[in-house]
């Protein structure tokens, strides 16, 4: 028999951040999100309390942990794309059915309470959330922004009525065995015909003090129709900015201005960190800060954070710029490789850019949808 009890007490939150440390205890691809934050969740004023409530359970079989999962009501998400949707996220079970079954019946349930009538994801409580259940790529190691899950995950809740809302894939990419003069030579006509220029930052300080705030503005106008995109709070605004001056090195980061010093584009990469938190199970240890430490300073990979160009600017192949900086950071950089993150497999515009590279797709992950009953 499988016992679901709602997350409450101290004790119930440490078992629900610790079971999926538990659960991939030795797996050489699962890259833990820092405890940390993970442990952040559960305070009554979050970030996100603006936007959304959540709902946290774990699955009890004979007095043991066997699974989790939780619930996001994102009412901003809903206002937006007019739809009465229930998320769910961090769901990890063991391969058994009834466990599965049992906590999606949970999150149904509340999100009936609720007066919703549909359950999405995985989805968090934004676009920059880790989403996306792995269905393909199973033996390659995650980034620190994606999530990692066994494969017959995707058995487990398709055996429950949920479909395919939407797939994204990624993609490795390495520099190109031939460098594309034209890709250099349209970059730089481009920037010379708009009176365009690169911003330049000594260090992760300076480049959020410059452009913190003006960077989720043009994230936002930028990813607007984005699948479940929602706008960002001051709040998440300034919790991101935290987040990213932890692991920003402006090596890797592209920011495009026009003559008023507004962004018109970025390009946005951060050291891969995933190895150096895999044996800490996310907790900054002084061992796993000194590794995270080299490997923001002295990456071997990068991964592809944010990419984008304001809507007056898209049709203009400013894009091509930032592009091409990615080539000279994999050409000259001591960069082994790039990873792509999350692409929409709709999204041709994106996808088609891969092509100034030696390319891979590695990786797919989907987002599940299912109808609940009134």
């Amino acid at each position: 028999m499988v016992n679901i009890k709602e997350v409450k007490s101290k004790r119930d939150i440490k078992e629900f951040v610790e079971f999926p440390l538990k659960l991939y205890k030795g797996n050489l691809y699962f890259v833990p999100p820092l405890y940390g934050d993970e442990i952040a969740l559960f305070k009554k004023n979050t970030v996100y309390s603006e936007q959304a409530e959540s709902v946290f359970y774990l699955a009890e079989q004979n007095g043991k942990t066997v699974g989790r999962i939780q619930g996001i009501l994102q009412r901003v998400a809903n206002e937006k794309w007019n739809q009465k949707r229930v998320r769910f996220t961090r769901f990890d079970c063991i391969n058994d059915k009834e466990v599965a079954k049992a906590l999606f019946d949970a999150i149904e349930k509340w999100a009936k309470q609720r007066g919703m009538n549909e359950i999405v994801g995985p989805l968090g409580y934004s676009d920059l959330d880790r989403e996306g259940l792995l269905i393909e790529g199973f033996d390659q190691i995650s980034t620190f922004e994606e999530q990692y899950n066994y494969e017959y995950y995707s058995n487990l809740i398709e055996y429950l009525g949920y479909k395919k809302e939407v797939d994204w894939v990624e993609y490795k990419l390495s520099a190109p065995d031939k460098r594309d003069e034209r890709l250099e030579r349209i970059s730089s006509l481009m920037m010379e015909k708009y009176g365009l220029r690169l911003g330049f930052a000594k260090n992760a300080r300076e480049f959020v003090k410059k452009w913190g705030n003006e960077f989720f503005d043009v994230l936002d106008e930028t990813y607007v129709a984005i699948y479940q995109s929602v706008p960002f709070t001051p709040k998440m605004k300034k919790n991101l900015i935290n987040n990213f001056k932890l692991i920003l090195n402006v090596k890797y980061a592209t920011v495009i201005l026009d003559k008023n010093d507004k962004i018109v584009g970025f390009g946005l990469a951060f050291p891969a960190i995933g190895q150096a938190l895999q044996k800490s199970g996310g907790r900054l240890s002084p061992s796993a800060i000194i590794k995270v430490l080299k490997a923001i300073n002295k990456p071997k990979v990068i991964d592809l954070a944010l990419i984008g160009v304001v809507p007056e600017y898209r049709n203009k192949a400013i894009a091509t710029a930032i592009i091409n900086g990615m080539v000279d950071m994999l050409t000259n950089g001591g960069i082994e490789y790039a990873e792509t993150n999350l692409n929409l497999e709709t999204n041709a515009n994106i996808r088609n850019q891969w092509k100034s590279f030696n390319c891979v797709q590695h990786k797919r992950r989907r987002s599940y949808v299912k109808k609940i009953e009134d």
